[in-house]
């Protein structure tokens, strides 16, 4: 049955690939959405039964669902994973994925909150000195300051610890995906923050976690809770519609290359694997600079 082998898989996903459990989670969903497609469309559970008639008939299925290119592409992912690992193991000789193509995906441009709503976004306010929750507003303005400092990963934020930021060195240090290390260089400005947060951090009553953000309850802070706290940050700046911590770290990696960041730079701050993810940004600068030579141009 396949969905012996998938339990198998997700397993070697979990301890020798040591992907994240969101990660083995969303594998863990699209092969069961996959199978339990094959079960009912093709009446078989059988893996030698499966080939790339069957796989193309789920992804018509898929967005004749109204799935996006985007979700589509990346179940299909998850499928060539899937049959890479099975004739590895040699649980079957064919493998599926060879014949198909993944559906193009409409070109979109990453969100980017613009620099004059950034400043705002960390002034001081009066209502902020006033706060029946010191705490709170102290953590919630270094958390939105650092992901937009650092451009990290809203899961790479949670999981910080105050030894992974060295203040000799100006530097924090970023488990990202794949376990990979990387080391971004921090601000004075962003260190003061830290500091401020730490003294007030270092005063609740109870701390239960070892993690660097935690609840004013003193327990590691989750990611929902970083998103909203991002969200309701964003929106007394912005009308954009996403207001999310990947809407910063986009802002981050498109301020940083207006600049004149290399882009090299960038991709190593930023935890890419590779050159053509960290490309997108540049998008976003060309249409800066068309709009720079529209406006000061003699014939623009």
């Amino acid at each position: 049955m396949v969905q012996d082998f998938i339990h198998s898989f997700i397993a070697y996903l979990r301890v020798e690939k040591k992907y994240s459990p969101k990660t083995c989670i969303s594998y863990q969903n699209d092969l069961s959405q996959f199978t339990l497609f094959v079960k009912n469309q093709f009446e078989t559970d059988d893996i030698l039964h499966i080939r790339h008639t069957v796989v193309r008939a789920w992804i018509v299925d898929l967005m004749s669902s109204n799935f996006t290119a985007t979700t589509v592409n990346r179940k299909i992912s998850t499928l060539r994973s899937f049959f890479h690992w099975a004739i590895k193991k040699k649980h079957t000789t064919i493998n599926p994925m060879l014949k198909i193509t993944a559906p193009k995906k409409p070109k979109r441009l990453p969100e980017v909150v613009p620099e004059t709503n950034i400043k705002r976004l960390f002034e001081v306010s009066l209502d902020d000195a006033v706060s029946d929750d010191p705490f709170s507003v102290t953590r919630d303005r270094f958390m939105v300051e650092l992901l937009y400092s650092t451009g990290m990963r809203r899961a790479e934020l949670v999981n910080l610890h105050p030894e992974d930021i060295n203040l000799a060195r100006q530097e924090i240090r970023v488990t990202g995906k794949g376990n990979k290390v990387r080391s971004i260089p921090i601000t004075d400005n962003l260190i003061k923050h830290y500091q401020e947060y730490m003294d007030i951090r270092n005063k609740l009553e109870s701390i239960e976690s070892p993690k660097l953000f935690l609840t004013n309850k003193g327990k590691a802070i989750y990611e929902k809770l970083v998103y909203t706290i991002v969200r309701t940050k964003l929106n007394e700046v912005t009308t954009l519609k996403k207001k999310s911590p990947h809407v910063l770290r986009h802002t981050f990696a498109t301020h940083l290359l207006d600049e004149g960041a290399d882009l090299n730079a960038i991709k190593e701050m930023l935890g890419h694997a590779s050159l053509a993810a960290t490309q997108v940004y540049t998008h976003n600068s060309i249409s800066k600079l068309k709009e720079v030579y529209k406006k000061s141009h003699p014939e623009g």
